[in-house]
């Protein structure tokens, strides 16, 4: 991988956390590292650069992390829907994780950091990209993480039927 060509959108309130998460991504090779103190901020920067991946922590003020990726992946003015997004968070409680999941994130990334998941992270978002679906309610990356081989249909679930009324469309 070519860190050195990524740019990559640091997204947190704190300031020493974007510092540490700048000092991680450096130590690779990243040279193209934006900061923004919230979601509001990052949505301007999104819209002055082509931003690769975006790492946002999930508790900011004004506009917190789940806020930022829902108008990031819906908003109709929004600088660029299907940006990976690695959200970082000290609250991984279960609601939180699939709140933030269903607002569109591709990845998380629990806190207290530390270089080797940061790595895994953006690894994980380039190497094993997952493709984007659309429904009336969601737009975001499949939240399905593997395909079962033994599976012959177009549904998985129980109550999928309905599913199939619902458009569904594949980006």
């Amino acid at each position: 991988m070519r860190y050195d060509l990524l740019k990559i959108l640091l997204v947190d309130d704190n300031h020493h956390m974007r510092v540490l998460l700048a000092e991680i991504l450096k130590a690779i090779g990243v040279r193209h590292i934006y900061e923004a103190g919230d979601g509001a901020q990052a949505l301007q920067m999104m819209r002055n650069h082509a931003i690769d991946i975006v790492m946002t922590d999930l508790s900011m003020e004004p506009l917190d992390g789940i806020d930022f990726v829902r108008l990031l992946r819906r908003s109709p003015d929004s600088p660029n829907q299907m940006c990976p997004v690695i959200m970082i968070t000290g609250h991984s409680t279960a609601t939180r994780v699939q709140e933030a999941r269903n607002a569109g994130v591709n990845e998380f990334l629990a806190k207290p950091l530390n270089a080797r998941s940061v790595l895994e992270r953006v690894a994980q978002v380039i190497d094993h990209p997952r493709r984007f679906v659309r429904s009336d309610d969601y737009f975001g990356p499949d939240r399905r993480r593997r395909a079962d081989p033994g599976f012959t249909g177009p549904w998985r679930r129980d109550g999928d039927d309905a599913l199939r009324k619902a458009a569904i469309h594949q980006v």
